[in-house]
């Protein structure tokens, strides 16, 4: 048993490293785009990515969790069998989806919000989609085979070939946006050859009628929670495009992505956590790990967000060496960034919450409360945006996981009932909510004077000492180990 979750502790590690560097290198992109591109071009090309994040859901269909499900345990030539159903599968739908868009995407030109001009993105964005899709079933194969440090590696070497191809293209090609799509397909094309060791050691011809109707059954179903998921984190922008302009959408989504160390630190915890959960479930205390758990992650949380907050503005207006973080055509969407952050805790409010249902095996609820996040998100940004644009489309997201954290909260109290420490979580909300608004009251004041953005921050983690939601000693007994 201790074998098993330290061998699942060290390949989440690998993952989970691997992931974060490799979002954070992806990062590394968006100044480099403020620079080159004018806020429209960069609008369209956010608002193509938000087409690729949703339609790959079509694309795989579930299959490759379906694969998953199915193949783990299972002998070598079962698993060859497996793989070869699904690889074919996904293989064939794909060429024709591709084919279906390749001839009818002008009819969606408008409906993308793109101009003729830039009908060819259309194109690379199924080459995208074609490349990605291959992929899936053999890095999942991967997953299965426990291969972590080559799953880790491939999926770098992705983020890094396309991050060098972008560079090559634009800065030294002078391409235009259609660079950034013409280096993602190269990158993925690099990494289905590097997949091919993998794709010749298990696929045949072999092609399992039974196992394409267990996919079917099992995958589909995965397909609506897939895309309710998707709606949450990108639906924002196709509307925004739709209700303003491809500027707008430039600005949204470069102030969007500076929420990324608020997504890191959701994402860090997120894959410490199941392995955690898992050892500690039938521990007798365990619900008041939990409870402990979500109350360190929210002070822990709160103090980066309000750190962020008031330090945003110096972090990426502060020129070096000439060049400031990003381009300062970008720098008036800085003051959504707050809400963005806002909306990632509570995501990761979410993910400690659904160790209820995790425990208690109800994750049929999961997709019901991401249904319910994204169906507030699509209602908020249709009103919001025509009103307040970029910062309706900030609320409607922070809305979305507010509501699938509440919605995950009573899920959880349901069935795997817990006596969370309300109090101190109130007055972390409310120190956040007063310091939030302060920031916005006194916005012009703040940004202009670092010693006070710093007063701000020192004073914040002052008060959650001096409302008793943090003590010292506490401090002291998580250095030894001590909850």
């Amino acid at each position: 048993m201790n074998h098993k979750l330290k061998q699942l502790s060290k390949d989440t590690a690998i993952y989970g490293i691997s992931t974060i560097l490799g979002r954070f290198l992806n990062f590394l992109l968006v100044p480099f785009y403020t620079y080159v591109f004018g806020r429209a071009e960069y609008g369209i090309v956010a608002n193509i990515y938000s087409f690729i994040a949703l339609l790959n859901i079509i694309y795989l269909y579930g299959f490759d969790v379906a694969f998953l499900r199915y193949s783990t345990n299972e002998n070598i030539q079962t698993q060859k069998k497996y793989y070869s159903t699904a690889f074919l599968t996904v293989f064939f739908t794909s060429i024709i989806f591709s084919i279906f868009i390749f001839f009818t995407y002008e009819k969606y030109i408008d409906f993308i919000g793109i101009t003729k001009d830039y009908s060819n993105l259309i194109i690379y964005m199924v080459i995208i989609l074609f490349l990605d899709s291959l992929s899936a079933i053999p890095f999942t194969n991967l997953r299965i085979q426990r291969k972590a440090k080559i799953f880790a590696s491939y999926k770098f070497i992705n983020i890094l070939t396309n991050v060098i191809f972008n560079i090559v293209f634009i800065f030294f090609l002078k391409y235009g946006i259609e660079a950034v799509l013409i280096s993602n397909i190269l990158a993925s094309f690099i990494t289905l050859i590097l997949l091919l060791v993998d794709i010749s050691k298990f696929f045949n011809l072999t092609y399992d009628k039974d196992a394409l109707k267990k996919f079917l059954k099992f995958g589909i179903a995965f397909v609506p929670a897939g895309l309710a998921s998707m709606v949450v984190q990108v639906i924002d922008r196709p509307i925004l495009q739709k209700l303003t302009n491809s500027d707008v959408v430039g600005l949204y989504q470069a102030n969007y992505k500076l929420g990324i160390f608020m997504m890191l630190f959701v994402s860090v915890f997120q894959y410490a956590w199941q392995p955690f959960l898992i050892a500690n479930s039938k521990e007798k205390d365990s619900k008041d790990i939990i409870s402990k758990v979500l109350t360190y992650f929210l002070i822990l949380g709160s103090v980066i967000l309000i750190s962020l907050t008031f330090l945003i503005y110096p972090l990426t207006t502060t020129k070096i060496f000439g060049k400031s973080l990003i381009n300062y055509n970008y720098w008036s969407g800085l003051y959504i960034v707050p809400i963005v952050l806002l909306g990632y805790l509570f995501n990761g409010v979410y993910v400690v919450l659904s160790a209820g249902i995790l425990i208690k095996e109800k994750t049929f609820l999961a997709p019901v409360i991401t249904g319910l996040g994204a169906l507030v998100n699509v209602i908020s940004n249709l009103l919001l945006i025509p009103r307040y644009s970029i910062l309706g489309a900030a609320f409607s997201t922070f809305f979305s996981y507010f509501v699938m954290s509440f919605g995950m909260f009573i899920a959880n109290q349901h069935y795997y009932h817990i006596k969370f420490e309300y109090l101190k979580i109130i007055k972390i909300f409310f120190l956040i909510g007063i310091f939030l608004s302060l920031y916005y009251k006194f916005y012009n004041l703040f940004i202009t004077n670092i010693l006070l953005e710093i007063l701000a921050i020192l004073v914040f983690i002052l008060a959650i000492f001096i409302f008793k939601i943090l003590k010292i000693n506490a401090i002291l007994n998580m250095k030894k180990g001590i909850i």
